[in-house]
């Protein structure tokens, strides 16, 4: 079975439970073959959590979840040092961020000091408990919930830092008509996460993932990209654009559109249909700017601006 196969049984699996989301799962699968993290905003009962659930199920990884309140502390979310009197020895209680796929949900409801607690986490693949260092297992993917700040009581914004670590953000819709009312069929039937099938193996993620190395760029295409992003930095209603790593993740994301369209090389095409996911957290807007555009928007205004290359092929 090809990679296009693939995706599309693991779109097949995903919606036997949660129905017209195949865009995010094709983001997501992206997400997962460059290690990349997700962030999910929508209002509360748009299936988020389920989601992430059932993409955990139908790549066969191990699934955590973290629910975030005022009250959770760094500790809680990755581990500590206990002393076990029985061996009269401290031993280490690995927290909920040792999995494979870890749900942070309401992530914007912790306190700032517990959300920093990720940023070793989502940047080194790696956990400190106490001075001691733990390696995470691959594959390793934050997926973090939150509902939209401007309309909630007892949140807290992200800082940049940690947004930045975000590969993708998804803003989760509510559901058209008849994909809420398939919805509603499903949840008549009892429909449970046990009926996914693994679509992926261990071996198979990582046997992808080094074939992302053959995806071609041209000279062409790095400069649309690179003109896209130093446009963010440039942009009046823009304050803080796109960081060096932001050009990497949106690099990374047009290759993955590519691979997943069955070709070899990245077209402009592929850039548009990443960007702004990829971007659109990415970039804080002034003063003047937000009162009029959202982030959305001027991302929408630079693609539209930038001349795409006339030849964006293999060999271009």
């Amino acid at each position: 079975m090809g990679l296009t196969e693939k995706i599309s049984k693991l779109k097949q699996e995903i919606g036997q439970v949660i129905v017209g989301k195949d865009l995010e799962v094709e983001l997501m699968a992206i997400s997962l073959l460059f290690n990349g993290h997700i962030l999910l905003e929508s209002v509360p009962g748009t299936g988020k959590t389920m989601l992430a659930k059932s993409f955990a199920v139908a790549i066969g990884g191990e699934f955590s979840r973290i629910q975030f309140t005022p009250d959770v502390l760094p500790s809680d979310v990755t581990g500590i040092q206990f002393f076990n009197p029985k061996v009269q020895e401290f031993e280490l209680r690995p927290g909920p961020i040792m999995a494979n796929i870890v749900l942070a949900d309401e992530i914007n409801r912790a306190t700032p000091r517990t959300q920093s607690s990720l940023l070793e986490v989502m940047e080194e693949r790696q956990v400190t408990i106490d001075g001691i260092t733990v390696p995470l297992e691959e594959p390793f993917m934050v997926i973090a919930t939150q509902n939209p700040v401007e309309s909630q009581q007892g949140t807290f914004a992200l800082p940049v830092a940690q947004m930045d670590r975000f590969f993708i953000k998804i803003v989760v819709d509510y559901p058209v008509y008849e994909d809420e009312k398939r919805i509603m069929q499903i949840h008549r039937g009892n429909k449970k996460l046990n009926t996914i099938n693994k679509v992926f193996t261990i071996t198979e993620l990582e046997h992808l993932k080094a074939s992302l190395n053959d995806i071609h760029i041209s000279a062409d295409i790095e400069d649309y990209l690179l003109t896209i992003v130093r446009m963010t930095r440039e942009h009046n209603n823009i304050e803080l654009g796109v960081s060096p790593r932001g050009t990497l993740a949106l690099m990374k994301a047009s290759q993955g559109k590519a691979f997943l369209n069955d070709r070899t090389y990245v077209t402009p095409n592929d850039i548009k249909a990443v960007a702004p996911y990829v971007l659109g957290h990415r970039i804080f807007l002034s003063i003047e700017g937000s009162l009029t555009k959202t982030a959305e928007d001027i991302i929408k205004e630079i693609l539209d601006s930038v001349p795409a290359p006339v030849e964006a092929g293999a060999n271009g």
